[in-house]
């Protein structure tokens, strides 16, 4: 008897169990479709190279009509530099810690009737009509934003619209930009403004791409609170190499941003890196964020944290709706507008890169490790479901922008022909055919023949769809305003004219 007391026990405790997963996962789906889900599974085919630090100057083949043998003059951004001076070589950048500061811009005005207009996406606070008093008390006793009317077709009687919206910006409070409106988030209509900002931390790995790196301080100098930049003295290949970005920090290059960049310097070479280059690729988006976590104090769980490779450059309002609001899920990815060797050769489709997530969750589910994010595999982690019990929240990622709305840039092999050079032979021994080991594809003649082209290492060439300078997301603001300095990015520099032979 007492034999079958416990197995009926046993037994409603396991159809209880069985229940309580099965409401659990119809939770989690009401959040989530399944093409949805299946787009999430898309692989992410970014990888991070680094270049040689042996000081050689790359040859080119001889042309015709010209000298028999041509030295050309090294990248205008080599890292071939004379050792720092002494008194600046001693400063330990890297063991500096980082206040995060409150960010107290205004980005939101209140209004009278109780409702909150972001200021940079709103035409014009229109006051009510008099005698509409009724309106601007129900607004401000609710303490929600006002909301935008209903159609008014068939009545005379006009509601007053409190925020009005300017192009691209969204929402009732006009906060809310076009990469989110047209993104696949599932909480669209529960974010609200934040009282107090959030803080971002952007995180990248440096090489040689300084240029992107310049384009990536304008674009968010004014959104991110701190760029936690990794530079190490050997390339992805396992080499030597000096530490430029450090020069160019105590030069006075960065002076500009310099206030908001913590410098993480990863000083050895991971064990197995030179026979396995996946070792050493993981490895340092792993060492940037535990070395750069450590480093940042005054952190809140809810702050935002985004690591990119250098190539990839988020779009300001994304970043700043990511700052300024709630009730968005985590974690998240960017649409990124596909470039090679410049943005005048633009490939079809997005880059889609899960990059970010709030603070809490790379240190409860990732254990502070970058690389985890990006391999998008949450749902497996130890500490995914304690995470999302202790926060309430049902994790559900999501993308910034769309394949038809841009949410940021990647630029691959976006050099001239010299930093492409560099990037060949210092790339990680694991991203094969390393093509840095055959000798006719490092020569600068044939380099600058795939640039003219779009053609890629292997002898192909693919259709690119038009790009036009004039095209809104055709290339960060900054590249744009300074155009005859970054003409090389912007414009196909071995295009031959039309009619030439």
């Amino acid at each position: 008897m007492k034999m079958r007391r416990h197995k009926l026990f046993l037994t409603l405790c396991m159809g209880g169990l069985c229940l309580i997963s099965v409401l659990h996962f119809l939770k989690a789906l009401s959040y989530v479709t399944f093409p949805r889900e299946l787009a999430s599974l898309s692989p992410n085919l970014v990888y991070s190279f680094f270049w040689n630090n042996a000081p050689v100057t790359p040859q080119v083949s001889p042309e015709p009509g010209g000298p028999e043998f041509l030295r050309t003059p090294l990248y205008s951004h080599s890292p071939l530099l004379q050792p720092l001076p002494p008194s600046r070589a001693s400063e330990e950048l890297h063991k500096a810690e980082f206040v995060l500061k409150e960010d107290t811009s205004e980005y939101f005005v209140h209004t009278k009737a109780g409702g909150v207009c972001f200021k940079p996406g709103t035409r014009m606070l229109e006051k009510p009509p008099v005698g509409r008093t009724d309106e601007r008390e129900d607004g401000a006793a609710s303490g929600h934003p006002a909301r935008k009317p209903l159609s008014t077709r068939g009545t005379k009687r006009r509601k007053w619209v409190e925020c009005m919206c300017l192009p691209g910006w969204h929402g009732p409070s006009c906060g809310v930009p076009t990469v989110v409106q047209y993104s696949n988030l599932p909480t669209k209509d529960r974010l609200t403004p934040r009282e107090v900002p959030r803080r971002v931390i952007n995180a990248i790995n440096i090489n040689h791409e300084f240029d992107l790196l310049e384009a990536r301080f304008h674009e968010l100098d004014d959104v991110v609170d701190a760029f936690v930049v990794c530079e190490s003295n050997f390339t992805a290949y396992g080499e030597a190499r000096p530490l430029k970005f450090r020069e160019m920090l105590l030069n006075g290059s960065f002076d500009y941003i310099r206030h908001k960049v913590l410098y993480v310097f990863l000083d050895h070479f991971p064990p197995g890196g030179r026979q396995d280059g996946w070792i050493a690729d993981d490895y340092l988006r792993t060492f940037l964020t535990r070395d750069g976590i450590s480093r940042l104090r005054n952190l809140r769980p809810d702050d935002v944290f985004i690591i990119d490779d250098a190539d990839e450059i988020p779009a300001r309002d994304g970043v700043l709706f990511l700052k300024l609001y709630d009730g968005w899920t985590e974690p998240f990815a960017f649409h990124m507008r596909k470039s090679l060797y410049g943005f005048f050769w633009k490939q079809p489709g997005t880059l889609e890169v899960v990059s970010g997530c709030t603070v809490g969750m790379l240190r409860a589910v990732y254990t502070t490790d970058g690389i985890r994010l990006r391999r998008r595999e949450y749902y497996t982690m130890p500490g995914f479901r304690q995470y999302e019990n202790s926060t309430g929240h049902i994790l559900v990622q999501w993308s910034l922008g769309s394949p038809l709305h841009f949410a940021g840039w990647h630029c691959s092999w976006c050099f001239t022909p010299e930093g492409i050079y560099f990037k060949l032979v210092s790339a990680q021994n694991g991203d094969f055919p390393r093509w840095g080991d055959y000798e006719d594809k490092r020569d600068l003649n044939y380099i600058r023949e795939l640039i003219r082209t779009g053609g890629w290492f292997d002898g192909t060439t693919q259709e690119y769809p038009p790009a036009d300078p004039k095209e809104q997301m055709y290339a960060p603001k900054y590249l744009l305003k300074n155009y005859q300095r970054f003409h090389y990015l912007l414009e196909n520099p071995y295009r031959r004219a039309k009619g030439a032979g």
